[in-house]
Formats: C-alpha cells, sequence, structure tokens
C-alpha cells in the first residue's frame, strides 16, 4: 500500500509555475515531433516512397493545437456540458484541469485532414505515424494523472493500492498506472512493431491504434472509478467506455476496409 503524497507542481515561482501535467504535454509533443520524422524517414527508405520529413516541422504545429482545442473542446461537451452552458468563461481556464483524450483525438483527425489537404501529404501516412508516437504522450499524461490524484480507482485491498488522502481513506487501485502501462507502454511496443517489422500499409497503423487503445481503455476503466458527476450511462458503461466503444467500431471498419 502506498499513501499517495506528490505535489503535482515541480516548482512555483510565483509569477510562474511548472505542473507535472504540463511537462508531460511538452515531452510528448517534442518525442512526437523527434520521433515522427524519423518514422517518417524510415517508411521513405525502406518502401521507396518520396516522402518529405519536413513537412512534420510544420504539422508539429497543428497538432499541439488540435490537442488543446480537441481535448478541452471533448471535455467540455462528452464530460460536463451542462456546468460549462452556465459558465462559459471557465472553458478557456484550461489550467484548472480538464482534457479529454477522445476530443483531443477527434482535433488531431481533424487537424490530419485539413494538413494533408494544404500540403497534398497523404493523410493515412500521416495518421499512421501520429498513432506510433501518441503512447508516448499518453503515458506521461498517465503518470501525471497519477502524480495530480485524478482519475483514481475503485477500492481494493491489493498489495499495490494506493491511498489518496484528497479524495478518502479508503485502499484504491492506481488505475493511472494501469493505463500508462496498457495504452501508453503495451500499445506503444505493439504499434512500433506493426510498422518496423511488417510490410508497410497505410492506415493499418491508424486502425490498429483506435482498435488496441479502446481495448485497453475498457480494461482500465473495469478498475477505475466513473466521473463522480457521470456516473454509469443507462447504469451500465462509464463515459470512456462509451466513447471508446464506438472508437473501436470505427478502427475494426477502418482496418477491414484496408484489408480489402
Amino acid at each position: 500500500m502506498y499513501i499517495h503524497n506528490l505535489n503535482p507542481i515541480i516548482f512555483d515561482l510565483g509569477i510562474f509555475s511548472l505542473h507535472w501535467y504540463s511537462l508531460a504535454y511538452l515531452v510528448g509533443i517534442i518525442f512526437g515531433w523527434w520521433y515522427g520524422k524519423k518514422i517518417i524517414f524510415q517508411i521513405s527508405q525502406k518502401h521507396n516512397l518520396d516522402l518529405k520529413v519536413s513537412f512534420f516541422d510544420d504539422f508539429i504545429t497543428y497538432v499541439i493545437i488540435a490537442v488543446i482545442v480537441g481535448g478541452r473542446l471533448g471535455y467540455v461537451i462528452f464530460y460536463n456540458l451542462s456546468y460549462f452552458l452556465l459558465n462559459p468563461i471557465e472553458i478557456f481556464l484550461i489550467w484548472k484541469g480538464g482534457m479529454s483524450f477522445h476530443g483531443g483525438l477527434i482535433g488531431i483527425i481533424v487537424a490530419t485532414f485539413i494538413f494533408s489537404k494544404q500540403k497534398g501529404f497523404n493523410k493515412l501516412i500521416l495518421l499512421d505515424v501520429i498513432s506510433c508516437v501518441a503512447p508516448v504522450g499518453i503515458f506521461f499524461g498517465r503518470l501525471a494523472n497519477f502524480v495530480n490524484g485524478e482519475l483514481y480507482g475503485k477500492p481494493t485491498d491489493l498489495p499495490w493500492s494506493v491511498i489518496f488522502p484528497l479524495v478518502d481513506s479508503q485502499e484504491r487501485h492506481p488505475s493511472q498506472i494501469y493505463e500508462a502501462i496498457l495504452e501508453g507502454f503495451l500499445l506503444f511496443l505493439i504499434l512500433n512493431f506493426v510498422i518496423k517489422k511488417l510490410p508497410y500499409i497505410k492506415g493499418r497503423c491508424a486502425a490498429l491504434f483506435l482498435i488496441f487503445y479502446s481495448i485497453f481503455r475498457m480494461l482500465a476503466e473495469i478498475f477505475r472509478e466513473p466521473d463522480l458527476h457521470i456516473g454509469y450511462i443507462f447504469n451500465l458503461v462509464s463515459m470512456g467506455s462509451l466513447l471508446s466503444i464506438f472508437m473501436f467500431c470505427i478502427g475494426v471498419m477502418m482496418y477491414l476496409r484496408i484489408k480489402q
């Protein structure tokens, strides 16, 4: 058992403070920019495709905007719409917390289609690259969730349980760590094996990302407390699981279409 006593703030200078959650976003974006260019170069060399790596420098700006805007709007719409309709100004107060993975994903997909149309770069290749680097950002993001003591798990008596004193005195699943391992580390290994070791098929990694993330997210949701202000939809599934079901179906349809 571990009693959570981590500080979500790395340092505070009064006029400026750095949070672990902000650092997670920063590390994910920097790694994604570097590793994404590396993947594009490898695909280009291995499969004799004429791909300009420099395009990714421009694309990363689109990704940053898409993640922030999509993630925030996703949280507003999917998780707390009634509150933000009464307090619209708080939509812009991102530093107070409240980002949605599924919203960020939708934002990235929209940004990819816009960028591809403007620059003439194949959208499926971009989606494949993003799919291979995204798990790293997810990994650090989930670790930051743990540091913040948010998105905690259900009560348990397992040896690795965690008490979150700001929540209550119950021992709980460290569901944030489960998600970091499944949605981050394991998903990264799977997708990078596919793109590096198997013949390249445009869109396959993107489809597999949707499929495997959904599966891993729904597994993690079994051990995670649902959002208090939402609970279970139809007294059956959490909002995260419901969105992941749709995500899984889209991934399967996309994969079957690619295989045809």
